[in-house]
């Protein structure tokens, strides 16, 4: 593993260093900084690591954070992909953040993640125990048994589910006719719009996402997620997470009224807690000091 220093490109992480780590997989972009114990930040899609900004000007002065892109997002790198897609499973994403911790040093660490980053951190959490003392989930229910418990509001809401699983090249090439419309209507048609994006993070966005490699990497995200990642759930045979679970939901979105989060959670977890926080799908951007703070106080505990 190697680890390249960038030049900082913006101001949405002050005091932060702009890191390429690479890993057995993959070379995965980074930003660190902050003090205290190691706490691992994942995104969602259609974004990128920037969406901390906010929670990380918080919680800066209590963990040191480690904010990264997943593979096939953001400015980390897009390994090709093959037949089973699994270059793009959760334990292929978990991995490269084990590593990342690693060679920075984390032996140990928390994890706080939202969207398609919770699926990894669910995976990392399963298959690096020894390593992540908690996990704290945003706007998620685990993904096995969101496709086993579709209905049809929740296809409605999330129809990309079903649209970026299609093989490719067809979304792929319909997302590329317009980038930059595509990700304005998938994040600008939950209950806020795209009031929660501040205009340099929204800039951000729109540059990493006008790649058609972060567009076809991000759809094999999903084909991993309805294909080789359910068969990685069912060969667990079962078994649970140990370590403490948060599961956070906004209380304005789809999780909440289209399934029981904790109830979903329990199966999938031995100690399981959580509630809705008022705000829709983009939390971190949306209510980040009450993210902050819930952050703080389940995170910050001992193991």
């Amino acid at each position: 593993m190697t680890i390249s220093e960038r030049p900082v490109e913006d101001a949405l992480f002050p005091g932060f260093r702009l890191l390429d780590v690479s890993t057995s997989g993959a070379r995965i972009r980074v930003r660190t900084g902050g003090q205290g114990p190691a706490l691992l930040l994942l995104h969602g899609y259609p974004q990128t690591h920037a969406l901390w900004h906010k929670v990380a000007e918080r919680l800066k002065d209590r963990f040191t954070l480690v904010c990264a892109d997943l593979r096939g997002y953001g400015d980390s790198e897009k390994p090709p992909t093959d037949a089973e897609h699994s270059p793009y499973s959760k334990r292929a994403m978990a991995q490269d953040m084990a590593e990342v911790m690693s060679a920075l040093g984390h032996h140990s660490f928390a994890v706080g993640a939202h969207d398609r980053g919770a699926r990894v951190a669910h995976r990392l959490a399963l298959d690096h125990v020894e390593r992540v003392t908690r996990l704290a989930t945003l706007d998620i229910a685990p993904t096995r048994e969101m496709y086993a418990n579709t209905s049809d509001a929740f296809a409605r809401a999330y129809w990309h589910w079903f649209f970026l699983i299609q093989p490719a090249p067809f979304p792929e090439r319909m997302i590329c006719a317009d980038p930059e419309a595509y990700w304005r209507k998938k994040c600008g048609s939950g209950s806020a719009g795209l009031t929660p994006f501040a205009p340099e993070a929204l800039a951000h966005y729109l540059r990493c996402f006008a790649d058609p490699a972060t567009i076809h990497g991000s759809c094999e995200d999903y084909r991993a997620a309805a294909t080789i990642d359910i068969r990685h759930d069912d060969e667990d045979g079962g078994r649970k997470l140990s370590q403490p679970l948060l599961a956070l939901w906004g209380a304005n979105g789809i999780i909440g009224r289209c399934f029981d989060p904790l109830a979903l959670w329990r199966q999938r977890a031995q100690d399981v807690r959580g509630h809705a926080l008022p705000g829709g799908h983009y939390l971190a951007e949306e209510v980040p000091d009450l993210v902050a703070a819930e952050f703080t106080a389940f995170l910050g505990a001992n193991p």
